[in-house]
């Protein structure tokens, strides 16, 4: 859970001495009591202040050594007692309980030795990395290390588009708080800033998994932490399909084991040199680190489309937008529509629907055929609209449907304008101009994610966390729409 504000003891103006009496100055003879009580009260306040610092919440350490730790009725204030606003120079910055402070030059110097660690790095779309930070999360709660999640980094947006913290996409104070689960960014631990290469021995999973690269999995997010890797193949028996060349699956658990020490030993050798030092490492036992976990599991691959899966069920729910997303969401979603953008926002249906570079799965060539006409979307949009209404009592007209998709036939858009719905388009909205080149595709993740409704495009992973999310966080509705032959999603 998020670390305690600071509080202040409480000043002479508070409402817990408002009664006091004034103190004037007494007749001559009465000079040495005066003198005796101002010695009385500098005294309570050294003590006072001792006792505060000796609890965690002295300046040079500038944070709680427990998440849990709070004022109690034994630090001599009342229980209802607050304090004011602290000004500037009482402010504390505080840091979380799982590093010793402040980010340090090199990520070791803020590493706490009584806590164990586990990271990897992300190499795909924006929401594929989101699942592989999930995994990671889960991988983490399963082996009882803090993960330290990275940045995002840019792929389909635009190499030259930058970076984006993971914190400033999901509200972490609030995962930790809900999930129960620690979680640590990489700018906690290490300053991002900093120019000092640290060294790092990791897993190399992606060989074990797979047999058409053999190398590790690159990911620019070392290049970014100024971090300088050497890997150990992992054992062939993380593959989850032994000898299966269509399935790059590993388990949670086999994974797992190579975060203790018996199987970690047991597996040693077959390493690769860091490239830049040169360095030969065995895989670190303080921060456990694999190369790449989006193709992790629990029982089988691409499970996130199953309530079962467990990296969505224990950590993904938790994974909420930050208050600025939300914000910016319902400020979109009520323009779309034509209300003010500071009202409350109605209840909507999304539809996502992806063809780009899913037509490269079109073998045939015939994208007509391929992808679900208009009329088959709107048929799935009507089975959500009375669910909807059947279970929840909600009507939803077809002029609340949002339709968010990378088509760029303006003739597709016209029909999806005659079946009276709303097009999102963040080029006449100008949301990079406003807020970023990584903004529409959060938007649209977000966008999907807060109505009551959804019709997605099956076997795209950014339809299907939107489907989770729907269904999970709002009790909605939801349909996949099937696709790559004609009369696919005829039922």
């Amino acid at each position: 859970m998020p670390l305690l504000p600071f509080s202040a003891p409480p000043s002479p103006t508070s409402k817990h001495h408002a009664q006091a009496p004034s103190l004037v100055f007494a007749p001559r003879r009465n000079r040495s009591l005066f003198l005796l009580v101002v010695l009385g009260s500098v005294v309570s306040l050294a003590l006072f202040a001792s006792r505060v610092v000796s609890r965690g919440f002295a300046t040079d350490s500038r944070r709680l050594d427990s998440p849990s730790e709070t004022w109690s009725n034994d630090d001599g204030l009342p229980s209802n007692w607050t304090s004011p606003p602290p000004t500037i120079d009482e402010q504390v910055v505080q840091y979380p309980p799982w590093v010793l402070g402040a980010p340090t030059q090199s990520f070791r110097d803020n590493l706490r030795p009584d806590t164990k660690y586990i990271t990897s790095w992300i190499s795909a779309g924006w929401t594929n990395d989101v699942m592989t930070y999930m995994n990671l999360i889960y991988l983490g709660i399963i082996t009882k290390r803090v993960p330290i999640i990275a940045m995002f980094i840019p792929s389909h947006i635009g190499g030259d588009a930058g970076i984006i913290t993971f914190g400033e996409v999901f509200d972490v104070p609030r995962f930790i708080q809900q999930s129960g689960v620690p979680l640590l960014e990489w700018r906690d631990v290490k300053n991002p800033a900093s120019a000092e290469l640290d060294t790092l021995g990791c897993w190399n999973i992606w060989q074990s998994v797979q047999s058409f690269e053999a190398i590790p999995r690159y990911s620019f997010v070392t290049d970014w932490l100024n971090l300088d890797v050497s890997y150990t193949r992992a054992p062939e028996w993380v593959k989850l399909i032994p000898n299966y060349e269509h399935d790059r699956g590993s388990s949670f658990w086999s994974l797992a084991r190579l975060a203790y020490p018996e199987d970690r030993n047991q597996n040693l050798g077959n390493r690769i040199a860091a490239p830049r030092t040169g360095e030969v490492l065995d895989p670190d036992e303080h921060v456990v680190c694999y190369d790449y976990l989006y193709y992790a599991c629990a029982a089988k691959s691409s499970e996130y489309d199953y309530e079962y899966a467990p990296q969505w069920r224990d950590v993904g729910v938790h994974l909420h937008w930050t208050q600025k997303i939300q914000t910016l969401t319902t400020q979109y979603v009520n323009r779309v529509f034509g209300l003010p953008e500071d009202g409350p926002m109605p209840d909507y249906i999304t539809v996502h629907v992806r063809h780009g570079d899913f037509k490269n799965w079109c073998y045939q060539g015939d994208f007509a055929d391929c992808f679900a006409p208009l009329p088959v979307i709107a048929r799935r949009v009507r089975e959500v609209q009375d669910e909807l209404y059947e279970r929840k009592g909600i009507r939803i007209p077809m002029t609340r449907v949002i339709m968010t998709s990378d088509e760029s036939d303006e003739a597709w858009w016209d029909e999806v304008t005659a079946l009276g719905w709303v097009r999102m388009n963040h080029n006449e909205q100008h949301t990079e101009e406003h807020h970023g080149r990584w903004y529409p595709v959060i938007l649209d993740a977000a966008i999907q994610s807060l109505g009551q409704g959804f019709v997605g495009t099956d076997r795209s992973t950014f339809s299907v966390l939107s489907r989770r999310r729907v269904l999970d966080w709002q009790d909605g509705a939801a349909r996949m729409v099937l696709w790559g032959y004609k009369g696919a999603d005829d039922h």
